[in-house]
């Protein structure tokens, strides 16, 4: 019993220690998103076209937004700054001391988040990348994509930390249950065995006092035949005694073999239940890699498998190629044509990559129109060829709304992944020439 209770309590301590850090987490993804909101707020009056983004970026993070709308707005953000730049570039502000000063402020905070983060071993790759963007912030609206980034990987872990702390408390209730049942067995099991030990007492009590009793009336017995009925009648007493406790014995027995039986059965139940609760495990671990809406790897996968290849790509010489990629115009095909629209097309350009791939490649979604691939035994030559395939499949994908045919393309950034590589750094050159793939008329693939 001891045993189950330093089970129970270790099981509580680690569901406390889970409930902390969710509670955490969370309280920094608020002060996140509060920071996004004054930076949203700092940033208008550059332009008309941002104004907007800004407000819709605004309006997402106040309503607690989930992580694709923010990813979506955040492409479309960008995208804005991008186009606005390219016609007029925007104008260097001049920042009077305490701005300037509250900028740096910001920005060394959300230094010191990623480092934290990455501190606490948390969706390494994507905070590695974070990391390596925020040196190149110049401007609020740049910082806001980092902080909404940032807010995203947050919250991705705060939901793993709440679905392991269910997951937990499911397990050790379960435990409990069972634990309770085994001690209800042993505590009727030493009952019986109490009642038998007191009743053989009694039995062995009785005969010996019929005996005593018997040899002393033998002793003071002067007839004959009184002395035969006093010895029949106390062997009559005696015999009657034990063939109760024979009796006694019996249903103790059966009683006994009964309760053995149905908790040998339960036992199987219990193994049965178990194995079915290890399965549901597996199949909810499996299930919290996935991307919901296309079923490829999610984010989380796809930071393990990065972090494995670049690690094996340091020992090995075998090559392994990152591909980046991102469908082009979807906010216009979801502004056009309602996000279930959009939800099909990034279903159908899922399924577009799975066919193409083989085996040994890994495919992921990332974000909410972002693809990631990796390409293993394959230089970033060998791979620009195979990306092009890719690109070419997509785009000959005919996809009609409500009888209407919708042009569907993407563009990709690729490189090969160095043995020299600091995690993130290939990361970043293949986002650098996906942004020259969109730059340059998109619907290409660009090696970096």
């Amino acid at each position: 019993m001891a045993e189950t209770t330093d089970w129970k309590q270790k099981y509580r301590d680690s569901l406390k220690e889970m409930e902390s850090e969710e509670k955490r987490w969370r309280q920094i993804e608020q002060a996140l998103r509060r920071l996004v909101g004054r930076l949203c707020a700092a940033g208008m009056g550059v332009d008309p076209q941002l104004d907007d983004e800004l407000v819709a970026l605004a309006a997402a993070n106040r309503r607690n937004a989930d992580a694709t709308e923010l990813e979506r707005l955040a492409s479309s953000l960008t995208t804005a700054v991008v186009a606005v730049d390219a016609v007029a570039p925007v104008p260097t502000i001049i920042v009077s001391p305490p701005a300037a000063l509250r900028w740096d402020a910001a920005c060394a905070a959300a230094g010191r988040i990623l480092q934290q983060l990455r501190a606490a071993n948390i969706e390494e790759a994507a905070t590695l990348a974070l990391i390596g963007k925020l040196p190149c912030v110049n401007s609020d609206a740049t910082l806001a994509g980092v902080l909404g980034e940032t807010a995203d990987v947050i919250r991705v872990h705060g939901e793993m930390l709440t679905q392991e702390r269910h997951q937990a408390a499911t397990v050790l209730s379960d435990v409990t249950l069972r634990l309770e049942e085994m001690a209800g067995y042993l505590t009727e099991a030493g009952n019986a065995t109490r009642s038998r030990f007191a009743d053989t007492i009694i039995v062995n009590d009785t005969v010996m006092n019929q005996v005593r009793e018997l040899s002393a009336e033998a002793q003071s017995a002067t007839d004959l035949g009184i002395l035969q009925s006093t010895v029949t009648a106390r062997l009559e007493t005696v015999a009657r005694q034990v063939q109760d406790f024979r009796k006694r014995e019996e249903n103790r027995m059966v009683e006994y073999t009964e309760r053995t039986q149905r908790m040998r059965t339960r036992i199987a139940e219990l193994e049965r239940e178990t194995q079915e609760l290890h399965s549901k495990l597996e199949r909810e671990k499996h299930g919290a890699r996935l991307d919901p809406l296309t079923r490829l790897a999610n984010r989380k996968s796809f930071d393990e498998r990065f972090a494995q290849e670049v690690e094996r790509r340091a020992r090995t010489d075998s090559p392994v190629s990152l591909l980046l990629w991102d469908l082009d115009n979807f906010k216009l095909i979801n502004d056009t044509y309602g996000h279930r629209a959009g939800d099909r097309v990034l279903q159908r350009v899922a399924a577009c990559f799975m066919s193409g791939l083989s085996a040994e490649d890994f495919v992921a979604r990332i974000g909410g129109e972002e693809f990631v691939v990796l390409l293993t035994g394959l230089t970033a030559e060998r791979a620009l060829g195979m990306a092009d395939q890719l690109r070419a499949a997509v785009e000959a994908l005919r996809f009609h709304v409500r009888g209407t045919p919708v042009r569907v393309t993407v563009s990709c950034g690729l490189t090969e992944l160095r043995a020299t590589d600091p995690l993130g750094a290939a990361f970043d050159r293949a986002d650098a020439a996906l942004y020259r793939a969109k730059r340059n008329g998109k619907n290409l693939c660009i090696a970096g």
